[in-house]
C-alpha cells in the first residue's frame, strides 16, 4: 500500500470521530504486515480519562482480531470544519501502546493530506521505549 493511500484511509476516519468536547477529530490507519489495514478515530468521553485516541482504536481493533504485526501507521487530525491544517503525532499513551506490538521500527506518517506528511519512526518519537523485551 502506498503512503498516500494509507494517509487517505486516516483522513476518511475524521468523519467518524466523536469529539463533542475538543472539536479535534483524529483519524488513524494502521498497516499490518499482511497488508490488512485497521482504521480508527478518537472517541471522547465527558469523563476525559476514558477517551480513546484514534491510534489506540485502530490498534485495539487489530489486536482483538488476532493481528499483532504492523509496519506503518498514518495519523491525521484537524479542527472541526477545517481541512487537516495540523500535523498530529501520537500522544504518549499511544506511543507506549504501539511500542508494545510494533517496537521502534514502526513507520509513522503524520499527515495533513495524502501527499503532505512527515515520516518518522516510533523509535524517534519514543527514543527509550519500554517494551516486552525489557521484561525478559
Amino acid at each position: 500500500m502506498t503512503e498516500q493511500a494509507l494517509c487517505q484511509k486516516a483522513i476518511d476516519m475524521l468523519d467518524m470521530a466523536y469529539v463533542p468536547y475538543s472539536h479535534f477529530p483524529v483519524g488513524a490507519a494502521l498497516l499490518c504486515r499482511d497488508g490488512t489495514v485497521f482504521t480508527g478515530c478518537n472517541i471522547e468521553n465527558a469523563g476525559y480519562t476514558p477517551t480513546n485516541c484514534a491510534e489506540r482504536t485502530a490498534l485495539f481493533k487489530a489486536v482483538s482480531e488476532g493481528v499483532t504485526e504492523f509496519t506503518d501507521i498514518a495519523i491525521v487530525g484537524s479542527l472541526d470544519g477545517k481541512k487537516n491544517t495540523l500535523v498530529t503525532g501520537p500522544c504518549g499513551v499511544c506511543r507506549q501502546a504501539l511500542y508494545e506490538f510494533c517496537g521502534p521500527r514502526l513507520r509513522v506518517l503524520m499527515a495533513k493530506s495524502e501527499n503532505d506528511y512527515i515520516e518518522t519512526t516510533l523509535g524517534d518519537l519514543l527514543p527509550y521505549g519500554f517494551g516486552p523485551a525489557n521484561l525478559e
